[in-house]
């Protein structure tokens, strides 16, 4: 549960109920909220739903129809917390743009973070699709190997000097990873160099899962290797 109490879950719904909807930012928020709770306080969130919905009503009768759908969609986003995850995966390979385009979609529906550890990046067009969200504001951190930085073609050196932000292990050994985790939610992995050679002759493959234990097993490696490497580019 962490430190997440009573108190806050109100705060939470109060919020969501001032203008009697629940808008898609506020859904991840209620789902990622439920995500952390456990039963007993899904139930304390739902009840107090109830009760908010009640009250909302009898201050303003002629909004009760807008009150009811606000009360629907949080106990659907509950429900969905509450119910079995639905994992989706996908597998991608080379010769050809497959993994690319896979790659580029998840860039462009990636909304709040982008962690990439990979071995180097040398392909223009991944690049521009890292450059993009992080011109939207979506945070991008990442990581790679310190030999390669320097290749021509490389384009570590142009993602740092836009923004971006870049740590390199700079141990005797490799970061031979080929990884990225979208949203904290959606991982993608595999053989796949992020390099146009990878695309055009290369056989490699890529898979992309939501499985919440791969995420959070990736997700975590991430956070130890970042830390591991604190000094930066």
């Amino acid at each position: 549960m962490g430190t997440v109490d009573y108190s806050e879950l109100d705060r939470a719904l109060r919020e969501s109920a001032a203008d009697r909807r629940l808008d898609n930012d506020e859904k991840f928020e209620l789902r990622e909220l439920g995500a952390r709770l456990d039963p007993e306080r899904v139930r304390y969130l739902r009840n107090r739903a109830f009760d908010m919905a009640r009250e909302l009503i009898v201050e303003r009768p002629a909004e009760s129809l807008d009150a009811l759908r606000w009360l629907e969609q949080v106990v659907r986003t509950l429900d969905v917390v509450g119910a079995a995850p639905s994992i989706e995966s996908s597998a991608h390979f080379t010769p050809g743009d497959d993994c690319l385009r896979k790659l580029r979609a998840m860039c462009i529906g990636a909304r709040r973070s982008l962690d990439i550890c990979v071995y180097t990046i040398s392909d223009d067009r991944i690049t521009e699709a890292i450059l993009d969200c992080h011109r939207r504001g979506v945070t991008v951190r990442l990581l790679t190997d310190n030999d390669k930085r320097y290749d021509d073609g490389s384009d570590i050196a142009r993602l740092r000097e836009q923004g971006v932000n870049v740590r390199i292990d700079d141990s005797p050994f490799h970061m031979h990873h080929k990884f990225a985790v979208f949203d904290g939610r959606t991982l993608a992995n595999g053989s796949f160099n992020w390099t146009r050679s990878a695309s055009t002759g290369n056989e490699e493959n890529l898979v992309v899962t939501d499985d919440p234990a791969l995420v959070r097993s990736f997700a975590g490696r991430f956070e130890a290797l970042w830390g591991k490497f604190a000094q930066g580019y």
